[in-house]
């Protein structure tokens, strides 16, 4: 196998891949260093980007910097290096979430991971409607081993629990409009292109029409305001979902559930298939509670994806990797 010169270049080429994974609002809450000497990445996160009123326990921080990870772990493995990586190094010190060491005498070798590598950077949320075409059982099942190989369990939903959990969606998405602390919280998210610019946030280019019929979840960006020229549309009746949950649910779970949702969005992507989140309920402990498994009562749920066929989301901003990593001897 080819091995890319380990330089600063390179470097700085990983994390710029790293970054591309989603995090919750794109609000990228994770910061990288590197140590020349050691070869070792850190992944800290980035405190002043959590969301106290929709992610109060730091869950949702945990996914997207887990993403990032697995992000990481590709490009390394892309550019020829093995690895071997560390969840939580230090229980005195939370906010240091891991640390990846480029051992390419002793490190992990996973076969499959440079191969995702082409969908890093056309893997982007779609916030539109997908086509009543069916994902055909191979993708399902090669889907589900990819989330099970990071250590998580993703389930495509069927009736009545995927009904119930439409509903679940449904109502939490009106709890949030209800609670004028999340709304605050999003709207510090959003931003209207036409006046202002952002590296980080969900830009009002990528809400996605305004759902006029369908049962598919949508989640809008624009909350009570209204964009102006926003198109409407009529999304999917039979929306294909899945959940993705872990056996436990501590920090190291959500990391590794993050990891989990990247390699399936990132297979997804290679295999034409778009997708989006359904995250409200997941944020209202009482609901989260409801959208386990109703056959093995197992499993605690991180995220609802929507998977399906259509178009691919634009792309939205990134920070600059010169604010995200810092380079040591």
């Amino acid at each position: 196998m080819f091995i890319q010169s380990l330089d600063d270049t390179l470097v700085k080429s990983l994390v710029a891949d790293a970054v591309t994974a989603p995090s919750m609002h794109n609000a990228q809450p994770w910061y990288f260093s590197y140590a020349r000497h050691s070869r070792t990445f850190t992944l800290s996160a980035d405190l002043e980007r959590t969301m106290p009123h929709a992610d109060p326990t730091t869950r949702g921080m945990h996914l997207g910097c887990g993403a990032a990870l697995l992000n990481l772990r590709v490009a390394a493995a892309h550019a020829g290096h093995q690895t071997s990586t560390t969840l939580l190094p230090d229980p005195q010190a939370p906010a240091l979430l891991a640390v990846m060491r480029l051992d390419d005498s002793h490190g992990h070798v996973d076969e499959s991971l440079p191969g995702l590598h082409p969908a890093l950077h056309d893997r982007h949320t779609s916030r539109f409607p997908f086509s009543e075409r069916q994902i055909p059982e191979n993708v399902r099942a090669a889907l589900t081993r990819a989330a099970a190989g990071e250590g998580a369990q993703l389930t495509f939903l069927t009736t009545p629990h995927r009904d119930t959990v439409l509903d679940l969606i449904q109502h939490a998405e009106g709890y949030n409009r209800m609670d004028a602390g999340r709304e605050d919280e999003q709207r510090r998210w959003t931003h209207d292109t036409s006046s202002e610019e952002s590296t980080a946030g969900i830009p009002d280019y990528a809400f996605g029409p305004v759902k006029r019929g369908g049962s598919a979840p949508t989640r809008d960006f624009a909350g009570r305001h209204t964009v102006s020229g926003r198109a409407y549309a009529d999304f999917e009746r039979h929306p294909q979902l899945a959940s993705l949950s872990t056996a436990s649910d501590e920090p190291a779970d959500w990391l590794r559930a993050g990891q989990a949702l990247e390699r399936v969005l990132l297979l997804a992507t290679l295999q034409g298939i778009a997708s989006s989140f359904a995250t409200q309920p997941v944020e209202w402990p009482d609901l989260r509670w409801i959208l386990r498994d109703p056959v093995s009562g197992a499993g605690h749920v991180h995220m609802i994806l929507r998977l399906g066929y259509g178009p691919r989301g634009p792309r939205t901003p990134r920070r600059p990797v010169d604010q995200v990593l810092t380079i040591s001897p």
